[in-house]
């Protein structure tokens, strides 16, 4: 072989050699110290708003047992994947393939639709694809006092300069202005009562044990600040899976205490929210509305209902005696309301696929119902408008093919093109429902979203 030939061919291999390094490691890896964590945060989160794709994941310090950062930002996108729910589970797995890489997004209530055979056919002002993820330019965890950011190569010489402008970023400060935004009814009271009342008669006919049922708030040709609305949303609710999202003309501004579904290793975490009750500042009275959440038997009975909902849902792909509840019906407070909370955990072979084990399980129980495809058919008949990414989930995937998403719930979603602001509540109705009472639920669910919206 001639001299040439072989520096040729040498080069070749150096180069296939680097291209190989950087499609297994295609991020450069840094760390900083944070000294006011807070301070940081804050920055952080205004700093990336001039990025067009940002995904804002925060815990608000919540001493949550499965928690892993404090707060998580994903900005830009390189790579990404927005669809319809025909096939989207296919074509998530398809990406993910590509990229081999942290992918950050969500996925739409209706993509039930391609699980089951099931239909939408509601009002839609919202007009969000069912599943959008994508590939982050820059990620940056902030935990335990330490900032890590991971930057694909081809923007990994801005990280020290990115981290320096976040520490000397200064806060946009918003007009003091009061929002004289009306939010309607997209279901009024008396047709709301009557509703609850027709779900009844399934569930004392024996189709179903347990459906949640939502109802809109709306509002139509209004503008609002996204970004100041998530803050102001935010301090009133501080609750451990807060999201900010914005892509393209879209938002979601989310106070969700609740997570869905995370994978750890061979390790799945569902933790489902069934029973609400408000808070008091009096502190004995406050006690006290705790200690009757925690007894009271219809509370208990959506809980217990959901529980083995997803027990069956997990145990299809559990391996098999592993599937326990690790908590059931205990009490959470937050800000604004107390939360029935159960966790249930389980063991999976190593073989299967993170996105079928979501699709094994979506959507979550705890926004369905039981058995949930029924379930889901008489939701879909009584209420009046697409639920959108309202009771859909956000979070991301990681390299390794883990996961941790929540339930998008106490949610305003917003469409900057369309002008039209969205936040649904719902609650599960049980034979022990009393519709006033359900309607009265809802309300309080509510309470913090139109605080925000109006102040």
């Amino acid at each position: 072989m001639e001299l040439s030939t072989f520096v040729f061919l040498k080069s070749i291999w150096a180069f296939d050699f680097q291209n190989l390094v950087q499609r297994q490691m295609p991020r450069i890896e840094q760390h900083f110290h944070v000294s006011d964590t807070e301070k940081f945060k804050s920055n952080l989160l205004d700093w990336g708003q001039d990025c067009d794709t940002v995904v804002w994941l925060d815990s608000n310090q919540h001493d949550e047992k499965y928690s892993q950062h404090n707060a998580i930002i994903a900005l830009e996108q390189e790579q990404w994947i927005r669809c319809s729910y025909q096939d989207s589970f296919e074509k998530l797995k398809k990406f993910q393939a590509k990229i081999q890489d942290y992918c950050f997004g969500f996925l739409g209530y209706d993509l039930k639709n391609d699980i089951e055979s099931l239909s939408s056919q509601n009002h839609d002002g919202l007009e969000f694809p069912d599943l959008f993820f994508f590939q982050p330019k820059k990620l940056i965890f902030l935990s335990n006092g330490k900032a890590t950011f991971k930057y694909l190569n081809s923007h990994s010489e801005e990280i020290k300069n990115d981290f320096e402008s976040i520490l000397n970023h200064k806060e946009t400060l918003f007009k003091k202005t009061k929002n004289n935004l009306t939010l309607n009814f997209r279901i009024q009271k008396e047709d709301y009562l009557k509703k609850v009342s027709s779900i009844l008669n399934h569930i004392h006919r024996g189709d179903i044990y347990e459906a949640n049922f939502c109802q809109e708030f709306y509002a139509e040709n209004e503008e609002i600040q996204p970004l100041e609305v998530y803050k102001k949303l935010n301090q009133i609710s501080k609750t451990p899976f807060a999201t900010y999202l914005k892509f393209e003309e879209n938002f979601l501004l989310s106070a969700s205490p609740e997570r869905y579904l995370k994978k750890n290793g061979c390790q799945i975490i569902s933790q489902p929210i069934k029973g609400t009750a408000r808070r008091s500042s009096n502190k004995q009275k406050d006690l006290a509305l705790k200690e009757a959440l925690k007894n009271d038997p219809k509370e208990r009975a959506e809980n217990i209902m959901i529980v083995d909902l997803v027990r069956n849902d997990l145990s299809r792909i559990a391996l098999k005696g592993s599937v326990q509840v690790e908590e059931l019906c205990k009490v959470y407070s937050f800000k604004q309301v107390h939360q029935m909370i159960s966790s249930i955990v389980s063991e999976i072979p190593e073989n299967i696929h993170p996105v079928d084990i979501i699709k094994n399980s979506y959507p979550m129980g705890s926004m369905t119902g039981a058995p949930k495809v029924k379930a889901m058919k008489i939701i879909e008949k009584h209420e009046e408008t697409k639920r959108s990414l309202y009771s859909g989930a956000v979070g991301y995937f990681t390299p390794e093919g883990n996961f941790d998403f929540n339930v998008i719930i106490r949610s305003i979603l917003y469409n900057k093109k369309n002008k039209y602001v969205s936040c649904s509540v719902g609650s599960a109705i049980t034979s022990l429902s009393v519709p006033e009472k359900e309607f009265e639920e809802c309300l309080l669910k509510a309470k913090a979203l139109r605080e925000v919206l109006l102040s």
